[in-house]
């Protein structure tokens, strides 16, 4: 009997585009035959591969419990290869190859939880806030924006029935991140948007405890030069090769080198396609993805960013 193979893609039909704010659509995305498809949980994500090859990463904002179809939000954005042609050039009947889901971002249950959006961040959120009002949980929504009407989803964000505050900027009520200083008790706090937003909401949030205010990166952090590190070595145990890794490459640049099958997609260490266990040594953690546990557990890598603190790394590969 031959192997059976897993498919790791779907081909999905796009069956509407939707306009949710100004430089905001929305994709309803089926399978050509109607079938069901994948089921995901709240804060997941698909990486979604344009015709021209390019692969950018969406959160799934539709409601989990419907596996008729796929929805994702794209912001348009000037001089954006992804945005450019799904905002222009990608009409409805479109053919899509779409990633399964994977979550990187889980919501963990909680009878209290913060939510706090800055523009397109919305769109993880969305299905979160509809499983805390599933399940009963209280919940609350900082939402901020340049303009009131430039938030994408409002309307079906206030017909959930959680406490939503919208900040603009524009309208003189920006938010003023210390009011989460205070760390709120049996509460859980996720949070996506802009850089600006979620350094400060990070920074503002020091006090809560460990585990308790979780982040989803459009991008990865920056890095200063101080961040550079030699060469070391990598051991793959279960292919028994030894690999050095030069200072100029990556991990998962040295593997696919010597021929060693990884998945890989975004490359920033923001997606965790690439995702490794860690046998031995000592890693230098550098995705955007690990929270501050996962990586001082040192049981896993993203091989696309992060490198060894030693001369040697032993991977399960």
């Amino acid at each position: 009997m031959g192997e059976c193979s897993i498919a790791t893609t779907l081909q999905l039909r796009v069956r509407r585009l939707g306009w949710e704010a100004p430089g905001v659509i929305s994709l309803e995305l089926v399978s050509p035959d109607g079938a069901a498809l994948p089921a995901y949980e709240p804060g997941a994500h698909v990486d979604l591969t344009l015709p021209d090859g390019t692969i950018r990463q969406y959160s799934l904002c539709g409601d989990p419990a419907d596996t008729s179809c796929y929805r994702i939000a794209v912001r348009e954005v000037a001089g954006g290869v992804a945005s450019g042609t799904i905002h222009g050039r990608l009409p409805p009947g479109s053919l899509l190859t779409i990633g399964l889901p994977r979550n990187n971002f889980p919501l963990l249950p909680s009878l209290n939880y913060l939510f706090v959006a800055g523009g397109i961040g919305i769109t993880p959120l969305l299905p979160m806030m509809r499983a805390a009002h599933a399940a009963g949980a209280r919940w609350s929504l900082l939402f901020c924006t340049r303009r009131s009407a430039d938030a994408p989803f409002l309307a079906e964000v206030l017909a959930l029935g959680g406490t939503v505050s919208v900040h603009a900027s524009e309208e003189s009520s920006r938010l003023d991140v210390s009011v989460l200083a205070e760390p709120r008790p049996d509460t859980l706090l996720y949070c996506c948007g802009p850089d600006r937003l979620m350094l400060a909401v990070e920074d503002a949030t020091a006090a809560w405890p460990a585990g308790s205010v979780n982040f989803e990166w459009f991008r990865p952090r920056a890095r200063s030069a101080a961040d550079a590190t030699g060469g070391f070595e990598v051991v793959c145990a279960r292919s028994g090769m030894s690999l050095m890794v030069s200072p100029e490459k990556s991990v998962l640049q040295t593997l696919l080198l010597a021929g060693i099958d990884i998945s890989s997609s975004c490359e920033q260490g923001v997606c965790g396609t690439c995702e490794c266990r860690v046998l031995d040594g000592e890693v230098d953690h550098r995705d955007s993805i690990l929270s501050a546990a996962e990586q001082a557990s040192n049981r896993m890598m993203m091989t696309c960013v992060s490198r060894a603190k030693g001369a040697r790394l032993v991977l399960d590969i």
